[in-house]
């Protein structure tokens, strides 16, 4: 029976990423036989003065401009220096403090002996991602990661497939080896990241937090029509409840609406006017510190199923942040 195009390229889809799984399965075996060239290339990166230089052609230069983006965003300055480029003078932007991270499967392309040249010059240090043990680069490298020679994705074994996946997986993980090793946390992040949901998600609480005249706040003594009345004003459907400057409980929608249930029997001025919010209050609450990024304040509010939470700092509220308000500035 003749396949349809829909399952013709079905097959041919689950065909390739079954050998990228074999490929990284295979990537993963040799990581115990790598380790010491993986120390060495980190101890070297970690130890520069200057900047990480990626370079490749072709696809490997590709994956080499990722490998940059994802160094410097994770704190470690990098640039992707074009090898033909670098022959016409951008020579002069590898310095004798940086580290050479250069790709190429081949180990032979002819393009990168400028760079290599430069780099013995110059006494700068050079890490490879390759895939040919022998080859020229390798030879020539400080730290050589040959990685192992799985078979292409391409039917015919032309196209970079499985080996361009291999060096971005195995440049990635050097990456975070790296960020690791430098204690690089979500603070630092935050800074490379200022921007789009991320930079929303890496902002601190306190920067997004509903405060000031926004705040809905009753003293525990405020009677219940006075702390609906608040509700109302604040419109967030919770209030926070005080003694002493400090949060004690807190009353929601839920909160009133119950002891309305729970009084139907009195006339309204009765129920509303005999009370007061400490009574009726939820005591403690869950509460966020002003330094929490955003995106954690967002997994508290999911976890615990509530709609907002009070911001306090040494026990005294200083801002309310709301799920709706999360999910409107982009962290999500």
């Amino acid at each position: 029976m003749l396949k349809g195009p829909m399952q013709e390229a079905e097959a041919a889809v689950a065909r390739v990423l079954g050998e990228y799984e074999t490929a990284l399965g295979g990537l993963r075996a040799a990581v115990p036989a790598l380790a010491p060239a993986l120390s060495r290339a980190r101890a070297l990166i970690l130890a520069m003065k200057g900047r990480l230089v990626v370079a490749g052609m072709g696809k490997s230069g590709h994956v080499g401009r990722k490998l940059a983006a994802t160094f410097a965003s994770t704190g470690t300055p990098a640039i992707f220096v074009h090898p033909a480029e670098a022959s016409h003078g951008d020579l002069g932007m590898v310095a004798a403090d940086d580290v050479l991270l250069m790709l190429s499967w081949s180990g032979e392309t002819r393009e990168l002996s400028d760079l290599i040249g430069h780099a013995k010059r110059y006494r700068i240090p050079i890490v490879s991602l390759t895939g040919a043990k022998g080859a020229t680069l390798a030879r020539r490298s400080d730290v050589a990661l040959v990685l192992p020679m799985e078979r292409e994705a391409c039917p015919m074994e032309l196209a970079p497939t499985t080996s361009t996946l291999l060096q971005l997986a195995m440049g990635d993980a050097l990456a975070i080896a790296v960020l690791e090793a430098r204690g690089f946390g979500p603070e630092d992040f935050r800074g490379f990241h200022p921007g789009g949901k991320l930079g929303a998600a890496l902002l601190p609480v306190s920067e997004v937090m509903h405060a000031g005249d926004r705040l809905p706040l009753v003293d525990a003594r405020t009677s219940v029509l006075e702390t609906v009345a608040e509700v109302g004003r604040k419109g967030f459907g919770i209030v926070g409840v005080t003694e002493g400057g400090r949060l004690a409980g807190v009353v929601t929608d839920g909160d009133l609406r119950r002891y309305l249930e729970a009084n139907v029997g009195g006339t309204m001025a009765e129920v509303m006017q005999g009370r007061t919010a400490g009574e009726i209050m939820t005591p403690g609450g869950i509460t966020i510190e002003p330094d929490r990024l955003a995106m954690t304040a967002l997994a508290t509010l999911r976890e615990r199923r509530i709609g907002a939470a009070f911001v306090t700092e040494g026990g005294r509220p200083v801002g309310l942040v709301t799920l709706l308000q999360l999910l409107g500035v982009g962290v999500a």
